[in-house]
């Protein structure tokens, strides 16, 4: 017997599967008490490898998305944002637009749920096995930066290009770009085209974006490569946090600040 289980754990790591030796005893015993017939205990066998090595796959991929914290979709308030279809939402969720190599940009002022939404279909595309990188537009421009100086920077672009099938961009708007930095982010966008999907989150309007770049033809050709084929949700609502503190009691009830006149849903848009 002792032999036996030399033999079959050595079958185990030369075929790489890693769980079953810590549960193959147990799944054994199981399958003599209820007298399971051998084709089911195969497949018992094969399917517990099969969760461990999903399960181990994901949080892999999780770790290297680099996301700043986990929300999923069921943990946004849509009651609180009543402008945001909550059908078109879990639509996306489906992650359709990641099969057809479209975009999803998120706009409106801060607070309101975008970089939530935003990780939540990251979350998504990692449970289909699919590669997923998070990172602030500030951070992407820092390590370029940082890149080119160290003489790396087509290692670094080849990050966000290629090694991602799903790329989110977290943060677009917030501080302007230098010219190195909007060439950069352009080569990106441009890379990726009907190759990989973006996901991008931006406190300003599309026709803001030239202040942006601080170049309005080089924020004309960004648009034209994401808007190709891409989702525009806007976001028109009161900040998350706010509502935090005025539970509270740390901020008084006010009206909720209109949103910055953002395009309507689907302009642009394939």
């Amino acid at each position: 017997m002792a032999r036996q289980s030399e033999r079959l754990l050595s079958l185990m790591q030369r075929l790489r599967l890693l769980h079953l030796p810590a549960c193959y005893e147990q799944l054994a015993d199981t399958a003599a008490q209820k007298e399971q017939p051998y084709l089911e205990f195969l497949e018992n066998v094969l399917e517990a490898e099969s969760q461990a090595k999903f399960e181990r796959n994901v949080r892999l991929k999780t770790l290297w998305a680099n996301f700043p914290f986990q929300k999923r979709l069921d943990q946004f308030d849509f009651a609180f944002q009543p402008s945001l279809d909550e059908r078109k939402i879990r639509e996306l969720a489906s992650l359709r637009f990641l099969q057809n190599q479209e975009n999803v940009i998120l706009l409106g002022p801060p607070g309101v749920g975008k970089t939530h939404l935003a990780i939540a279909l990251g979350l998504e595309a990692i449970l289909q096995e699919q590669s997923t990188y998070f990172i602030t537009v500030p951070e992407l421009v820092a390590q370029l930066a940082q890149a080119q100086h160290e003489n790396r920077l087509k290692e670094k672009m080849a990050t966000f290009v290629k090694k991602a099938k799903l790329l989110i961009l977290d943060e677009i708007g917030y501080l302007p770009v230098d010219s190195f930095a909007a060439t950069c982010i352009f080569q990106i966008v441009s890379e990726r085209y009907e190759h990989g999907s973006i996901v991008l989150t931006s406190n300003k309007s599309y026709g803001d974006w030239g202040e942006i770049f601080h170049d309005n033809a080089l924020a004309t050709a960004v648009l034209d490569r994401l808007l190709h084929h891409s989702h525009t949700i806007n976001i028109k609502g009161d900040s998350y946090r706010l509502k935090e503190k005025r539970k509270a009691g740390l901020l008084a009830k006010t009206t909720a600040a209109p949103s910055p006149a953002l395009v309507e849903e689907g302009k642009g848009s394939k």
